[in-house]
Parts: structure tokens; sequence; C-alpha cells
């Protein structure tokens, strides 16, 4: 059995989900699945550190499969302490489909396809939902695609979209219907009119382009980001 295979084994056996997992060590989600897939060849660095300590595993053990005790363990790695959900997963979260957008060029309505990356669905603190003003009916998460945003979003990321919030404020990021193609951008307001703007630096190959009519179509404001880069 190799790491990978004792990595899910452990997670598993701690009844932990993969979502979840990700979030007490602090990476994302397709990081977890890479690593339980076998397409990491190595997990090193605090990343092993914090795995180890949220399984109560040795790093031996985890990635060669020498027998170690969980005292051994926290004698490995001195000051560790073992981490652990406090309260469950399922009461604290709400579960927000994460889709594919299939849009038409000058039609306000849209249709979506499941995404089935990271079990089709995004784990949103109520407490943090509820603070928002959010209703959770009206969130739909999406992958991010391209480098037009960056930094601010990186390909692969995951985005959530209010849907109820379709109101156009300078500086506010939209998901938007532009000509049928589904982008993501800041809006700014400029000599009476709205543009679509890219945060990526090379505003030659992402320039601005006029947001007017059933060219430019609001589908809603991106309200958070997931993702692994910092």
């Amino acid at each position: 059995m190799d790491w990978h295979k004792r990595l899910t084994q452990a997670r598993e056996a701690k009844n932990i989900k993969k979502s979840a997992f990700a979030k007490l060590v602090g990476v994302s989600a397709p990081t977890v699945t890479d690593w339980e897939n076998g397409d990491t060849k190595m997990i090193e660095g605090n990343n092993l550190v914090k795995v180890c300590q949220v399984l109560e595993v040795s790093p031996d053990w985890l990635l060669h499969g020498t027998d170690t005790s969980k005292e051994d363990a926290q004698k490995l790695m001195p000051g560790s302490v073992p981490i652990s959900l406090i309260e469950d997963d399922e009461e604290a979260l709400y579960r927000v489909k994460l889709v594919q957008l299939r849009l038409q060029a000058g039609v306000t309505g849209f249709q979506t396809e499941p995404d089935n990356t990271d079990g089709g669905t995004l784990g949103l603190s109520k407490s943090w939902v509820h603070r928002k003003g959010f209703d959770p009916e009206n969130l739909l998460a999406v992958k991010v695609k391209g480098e037009s945003m960056e930094p601010t979003f990186y390909e692969g990321d995951t985005i959530v979209i209010n849907l109820a919030d379709k109101k156009l404020t300078d500086n506010g990021v939209f998901a938007v219907n532009y000509g049928g193609e589904a982008v993501v951008k800041r809006i700014s307001r400029d000599a009476g009119q709205w543009w679509l703007m890219s945060d990526n630096s090379d505003q030659r190959k992402f320039y601005r382009r006029n947001c007017h009519g059933n060219e430019c179509i609001i589908i809603g404001r991106v309200v958070r980001r997931e993702g692994d880069h910092f």
C-alpha cells in the first residue's frame, strides 16, 4: 500500500469528509483529490505536518507504512496538537451546487449542468451565509477558467455567485453572459458607460469591453472564492 492509499484509509477511518479534511489541513479539495488519486508524487513540508496532525498519524507511517503510535507521532512533531472537527459537517454547512453554465447570446436566462468535481457541491458555512444575508437557494458555485482575472482568481479556483444581486456597482466583480460566453469580470464605470475589466496586468491581451444591451447580461455578483493560491 502506498502513501496515497494510507492517506485515504486514515481519513475515512476518522470519518472526515474530503471537503472538511481540506479545510482542516488548509488546502483545496482538488489538492486532497490529487493526493489520494496518486497525482502528487510526494507530500512534504507544512502540508505533511498538518495532515499528520489531523489524522493523528506519524510521517513515517503515512509515507512509508512504518507503524508508529500516536504518542510517538507527537514526539516526532513536538508541540503538535491533534485536530478534530468541532461541529458536524452536514449541520454546519449549506451544500451549494457546483455547476457549469450554459448560455445563449441575448438570452437572460441560463441553464446549468452539474460539475461533479469534488462531489458536485461546495460547502459554505451557514453562519457565513446568514451573516452576509444571502439566500442559499440563490447561490451557485462555478470553476474559474482562463487567466484574465489573475491574481484575484486563478484557473481552477471555485467562485460563488449570488444570482439575486445583479445591480451593477463600480469595481464589483460579476459573472456575465457576454455574447453567449460565461465570463467573470470586474465592472468599471467610465465616461457614463459600464465596462468589463480584467484584473490581469496584460491589458493588451485582456482588454476592456463595453457592457451594454443584450450583448452583456449580468448573471450575478461574485461573493466568494475558494482556492489554494496565496
